[in-house]
């Protein structure tokens, strides 16, 4: 029996739509990061973009847990003595609280060409609103997938 591989006549990509209220920030970028890979689905090929669309809404209103929205990211303008930082909290405070969602599975993913291609599938909005209606998006409830499993 051959191994399948998938070629670009069997992908097929969906819209998924992720609402990021009172969701813990690692959870979420980690559950964005496998649909973007395209990993829930039986045909994952790892060479191939076979992830889905998504959409994430209401990203100022994700959690961080712990003393995270104290620690500082930083970053360099380029120039000497150029670097900078700004705490998680002044981010998701601040202009653009989308960065932090973006950034959290950015670094789920591998550093290669191919996850720069799945980067482009995220669709990351600060408030409810997004202009991806007409792509009639699938909710993904993302909150109940990690409700902590109760025994009877």
């Amino acid at each position: 029996m051959k191994t399948f591989t998938a070629t670009p006549a069997d992908i097929d990509k969906q819209w998924i739509l992720i609402d990021a209220e009172g969701i813990v920030l690692g959870r979420l970028a980690s559950i964005v990061a496998m649909r973007l890979r395209g990993k829930h689905k039986a045909s994952f090929t790892p060479n191939m973009d076979m992830g889905d669309n998504v959409i994430v809404i209401n990203a100022e209103k994700v959690q961080v847990t712990g003393d995270k929205r104290n620690k500082p990211n930083y970053w360099h303008t380029g120039y000497p003595g150029g670097i900078k930082s700004r705490t998680t909290g002044e981010i998701l405070e601040g202009k653009y609280p989308e960065r932090v969602v973006t950034q959290a599975v950015k670094r789920m993913l591998p550093g290669n060409r191919l996850s720069r291609k799945q980067m482009t599938n995220l669709r990351v909005y600060a408030g409810a609103e997004h202009p991806h209606e007409a792509q009639n998006p699938t909710v993904l409830d993302v909150a109940s997938m990690n409700k902590k499993n109760t025994r009877s």
